[in-house]
């Protein structure tokens, strides 16, 4: 199994662990598969557009975007000036799910469930309100 070892590198030191961690680190073969695939993600960005929303407190309105790079971190020069924590959690399981097909090999693109609502149900089910978000991923440009 080929890997990048600049990549084992880079890890090494945003982990921040010694050698004897990253050695232990690349002899798991599930680490192994992912760092041949980490290129794939490093390529992409993940947008999450808000496709519907009323009465979200932040402010989140339709059409917003949040962007995330292939590791699933926020674009925070990207982000709107506020941006919901709970939207994020909700959007976590989505994240993932991207991550884990290029691991596997398909097309981080092809997510059949793409959706994720904010945990607050809604003026009409006792909340405030509520969001609708749908995730695509796209070539980093």
């Amino acid at each position: 199994m080929e890997f990048d070892e600049n990549a084992i590198g880079f890890l090494k030191e945003m982990l921040g662990y010694s050698d004897d961690e990253m050695e232990e680190f690349v002899a798991d073969t599930r680490n192994k598969l992912v760092l041949t695939k980490m290129a794939e993600l490093a390529n992409k960005t993940i947008v999450a557009e808000f496709v519907e929303s009323h009465g979200c407190y932040i402010g989140h309105r339709k059409g917003d975007k949040l962007f995330f790079d292939g590791g699933g971190n926020l674009i925070t020069g990207k982000a709107p000036r506020r941006v919901c924590p709970f939207a994020i959690t909700a959007l976590t399981p989505l994240l993932f799910a991207v991550q884990e097909l290029a691991y596997a090999g398909a097309d981080a693109g092809e997510l059949r469930f793409n959706r994720a609502g904010c945990p607050d149900v809604g003026l009409n089910c006792g909340g405030w309100g509520h969001v609708v978000m749908e995730l695509t991923v796209e070539d980093r440009t």
